[in-house]
């Protein structure tokens, strides 16, 4: 290979690194112009971060690879790239899996790599990630100067570097100083994290990275399953709380006569079974950040207490007169219209003021477009993973039909039929083959959303004509079980559908003699 061409392709990306870029945009760029020089059907760019490498850019390979996350450890060909400091080319009979068999667009059949090279990228002296090429056929990447995709490496290290330089510029002019902790890693299990690229979570993104650094109170409101409680760890992590604790309660998971304790703590004998003094949840979040899950569940006399030791700074466990100062930062979620339940009585209006200083509102997963096959593609390699796969993919299909279903889980609901779906098409396998498609059929989105048929509730004969009283109980009877059937049980939910208060509900239950 002559360096004209070598030269010519550089010239342009050398000038990008002066110009103000997106990051995807340069990223975009250098991965385009080394595809358009060098021989193959893919390449990209991952970034290490512990021990995964995180995809940033991908030319040739399917959309779904931007959201996976490639664990080192579990792929032989990424453990030797990173442990090279020179372009590495592998064998075409080399009998390593690669990462990206089955994940290369444009080919029918297994679309095993048959020929792969890589370069490890290098920012102030430390390995900060890869740069892969893949070809299907074998020997395609054999006229490929090792010499170019050297030149090219250190290109888009200086790439990176700039972007980073950027990225740190940006972060200290707004005061964003610990803006990268919410991509910590925590130890053993890699936890989820937020992934998407639509304008509707780029948004949410900025949000976070504005009012994570600050002490503000912030109320999260979205639908079930949409990731409030993701978001919620993001922001600790943006925080100066970061080294803190993070404790969580779900309002809607306990009866009232345990809410208190489980907030404020209690001390022994405050009541029946209290055998020990206990601390609550807002001393174990002293310094940090204390989440209320499914904060519009509280019960009105709680929501007053709760909002006196948010203007103290001070609490009192249960039985106890002693006080005790709190440092806590709060953040609520909600999947209920706060303002709503403040206009019909159930929620405080000065408690709703207190918690939303800073509203966010996490969109439903029908509303981010193709953010599904980013998720989709994350959900895939962790089944991957666990399956013992050497690739999970998805049919052209599946795409088409994931993109089309209205989501009414959310990302929660695309992670478990993801597990399903993966867990029956490997069940079903009659080849043995260790590369897995996952088509439109697997996923089952047709109508409503696959799951057991929903059983009728049992319902009463009608009541006789005759006391109106016992009529008007009989009617109640069947309203409340036909509501619990619908939400599996769930009081609070149930309530909320009936426009009661969840201990009024339970309290007209009791009386009506099935609870």
């Amino acid at each position: 290979m002559t360096s004209h061409p070598l030269l010519h392709a550089l010239i342009p990306l050398v000038d990008d690194l002066s110009r103000d870029l997106p990051e995807q945009e340069r990223y975009r760029r250098l991965l385009q112009a080394l595809r358009v020089l060098l021989p193959c059907d893919a390449v990209a760019l991952l970034r290490l971060e512990g021990e995964w490498l995180v995809p940033l850019s991908v030319n040739g390979l399917s959309g779904d690879t931007l959201g996976r996350r490639f664990r080192v450890r579990e792929h032989p060909r990424f453990q030797v790239l990173l442990a090279s400091t020179a372009p590495t080319r592998f064998p075409t009979d080399s009998p390593l899996p690669d990462p990206y068999d089955g994940l290369v667009q444009g080919a029918s059949g297994d679309l095993q790599v048959h020929d792969c090279l890589g370069c490890p990228l290098l920012v102030d002296d430390q390995v900060w990630g890869l740069l892969t090429l893949d070809a299907l056929s074998p020997g395609q990447l054999a006229p490929v100067d090792l010499g170019a995709l050297q030149a090219f490496a250190s290109l888009a290290a200086a790439t990176v570097r700039v972007t980073l330089r950027i990225e740190r510029l940006v972060r200290q002019a707004e005061g964003e100083f610990q803006r990268a902790e919410i991509y910590r890693l925590a130890a053993g299990e890699r936890p989820h994290t937020l992934i998407g690229q639509s304008a509707l979570f780029c948004k949410l993104m900025e949000d976070i990275a504005l009012v994570g650094a600050s002490a503000l109170s912030v109320l999260i409101s979205g639908e079930t399953g949409v990731g409030k409680e993701l978001v919620a760890q993001a922001l600790h992590a943006a925080s100066p709380r970061a080294n803190r604790p993070l404790i969580s309660l779900n309002c809607a998971a306990l009866p009232e006569s345990l809410v208190e304790s489980e907030l404020f703590g209690h001390v022994v004998g405050a009541f029946s079974g209290a055998v020990s003094d206990r601390r609550g949840k807002f001393e174990l979040a002293d310094g940090g950040t204390l989440l209320l899950d499914e904060v519009g569940e509280l019960p009105l006399t709680v929501q007053a207490k709760l909002l006196r030791v948010l203007q103290s700074g001070q609490l009192q466990r249960l039985g106890s007169d002693r006080e005790h100062r709190i440092d806590v930062r709060l953040i609520a979620a909600t999947n209920r219209d706060l303002a709503e339940e403040v206009r019909q009585g159930r929620f405080r209006a000065d408690l709703y003021h207190r918690l939303s200083v800073y509203p966010l509102h996490v969109p439903a997963l029908r509303q981010r477009g193709s953010d599904v096959l980013l998720l989709t593609g994350y959900f895939l390699e962790e089944n991957r993973s666990r399956l013992g796969l050497h690739s999970l993919r998805l049919s052209g299909d599946a795409e088409a039909v994931l993109l089309a279903y209205p989501w009414p889980g959310n990302v929660r609901e695309l992670e478990h039929l993801v597990a399903r779906s993966a867990l029956k098409a490997y069940g079903q396998r009659r080849d043995g083959s260790r590369i897995l498609t996952l088509s439109a059929e697997d996923f089952a989105l047709q109508g409503e959303p696959p799951g057991p048929p929903r059983a009728e509730p049992p319902l009463e004969p009608e009541a006789p004509v005759g006391d109106l009283r016992e009529a008007v109980e009989h009617f109640e009877r069947r309203q409340i079980r036909a509501s619990l059937e619908r939400h599996q049980g769930n009081w609070a939910s149930a309530a909320r559908e009936l426009g009661m208060d969840r201990a009024n509900l339970r309290r007209l239950a009791r009386r009506l003699g099935f609870v």
